[in-house]
């Protein structure tokens, strides 16, 4: 079992940046893909980005792409998701996950660990 603590977030102007960590318990955080998402208010929880178990591979969602990068550093158990060129849409609850399979996975169900999340707010 693993356990997941999201951190980073605050309040940033537009056109900002921010940098979500989330630091992961136990000793097989390697084997495990893991994932971004995030949740508006009034909206369902949808998938930000993912990144397999030793980084080489990445998936994210169209409206982020080029201006969010997720990365992993094995070595400290954590995963991060640098946030650049925010916009007001992309305020939002930001949650990490963990997926046993080790998959970089977008389906939100192949996920089994999930963290509190970190509220990320984007001024106009």
């Amino acid at each position: 079992q693993v356990q997941l603590v999201e951190s980073g977030g605050g309040l940033v102007q537009a056109g900002g940046s921010l940098r979500l960590s989330c630091a992961a318990s136990g000793r097989t955080f390697s084997s495990y893909g893991m994932g971004w998402f995030r949740q508006a208010p009034g909206k369902e929880r949808e998938f930000v980005a993912a990144i397999g178990r030793t980084g080489s591979i990445k998936y994210y969602q169209d409206s982020v792409k080029g201006r969010f990068t997720i990365s992993r550093d094995n070595a400290e158990d954590a995963v991060f998701l640098q946030m650049n060129s925010l916009r007001p849409e992309g305020t939002a609850v930001y949650y990490c996950a963990a997926d046993r399979m080790g998959r970089s996975t977008r389906r939100e169900y192949e996920y089994d660990y999930w963290g509190q999340g970190t509220q990320v707010t984007v001024s106009s």
